[in-house]
């Protein structure tokens, strides 16, 4: 998926199926608020390649444009690293080396969709606890840092900044380990964007007597029928979705996706 078929969405092929239902004043404050000099934010949320939805990209190349985004943020857990994990791996699943090889294939989509050419701001990823599995295990091996490639060399994304965490607009925004958005607001008392807990998506603003900070926990892309989230069968329903962040850090809105 290319640039053309992203000019294509851009110009005239959006579904109506995503439509956003904005109340007016949301609808205004977008429409007049959003240019050059305003930096609005697509988070895109947990994919876990190669056990993403197939449409979840389409989905958010459309909510890109839509909301005329000029910045990309993924909340993290890029790759599922399910064939190497410390947890039980399913014996009839792929290996860990032919998983890694689909996964590095199918984040070619989401790197042709999202790089410095239709970025304007560049795009940054919040390194998760699966995208750092192959670091963990390394060290549970006994094996020096400086044997290790990036994420960059590894996945073949080099225009990526992957990122503990990141500020813009004094919004925060990290994966989201040791506590959802909501907690991260309270704690830190300042307005936090988080992914990792699959099940929430929310927006949820804290109002004191002289300020207001919000807690936007975004959706995810992952398929809860692959066999990596077999340990998640009898969870709550995954929440399908994204999220942007509007007019340097004033509007935060979640986006969830028709299935």
């Amino acid at each position: 998926m290319g640039g053309v078929h992203l000019r294509n969405l851009k110009r005239n092929n959006i579904k109506k199926d995503y439509r956003l239902r904005l109340t007016k004043v949301e609808h205004d404050f977008i429409k007049d608020k959003r240019n050059k000099d305003n930096n609005n934010v697509l988070v895109i949320g947990d994919l876990h390649e190669p056990f993403c939805l197939d449409e979840y990209l389409d989905f958010c190349i459309e909510q890109y444009y839509r909301f005329n985004c000029n910045q990309v943020i993924f909340i993290g857990d890029i790759i599922d690293s399910h064939g190497f994990s410390y947890h039980e791996q399913d014996p009839d699943g792929y290996s860990a080396g032919n998983e890694l090889k689909l996964a590095i294939k199918r984040v070619a989509r989401w790197y042709n969709a999202f790089n410095n050419k239709t970025v304007p701001n560049g795009i940054d990823v919040c390194i998760g606890n699966h995208d750092r599995m192959a670091a963990r295990k390394s060290m549970t091996g006994g094996i020096p840092s400086a044997w290790i490639r990036s994420y960059n060399e590894v996945l073949n994304t080099p225009d990526w900044n992957w990122v503990e965490n990141v500020i813009y607009n004094d919004v925060l925004y990290e994966h989201g380990e040791g506590g959802a958005a909501l907690t991260k607001a309270k704690n830190n008392m300042m307005s936090s964007v988080c992914g990792h807990t699959h099940t929430s998506c929310y927006v949820q603003w804290l109002v004191g007597k002289k300020f207001r900070v919000f807690a936007c926990q975004t959706g995810c892309g992952v398929d809860n029928k692959s066999y990596a989230t077999a340990y998640a069968k009898n969870f709550k329903k995954q929440a399908i979705g994204c999220a942007v962040v509007l007019n340097n850090g004033e509007l935060p809105i979640n986006l969830l996706m028709e299935l």
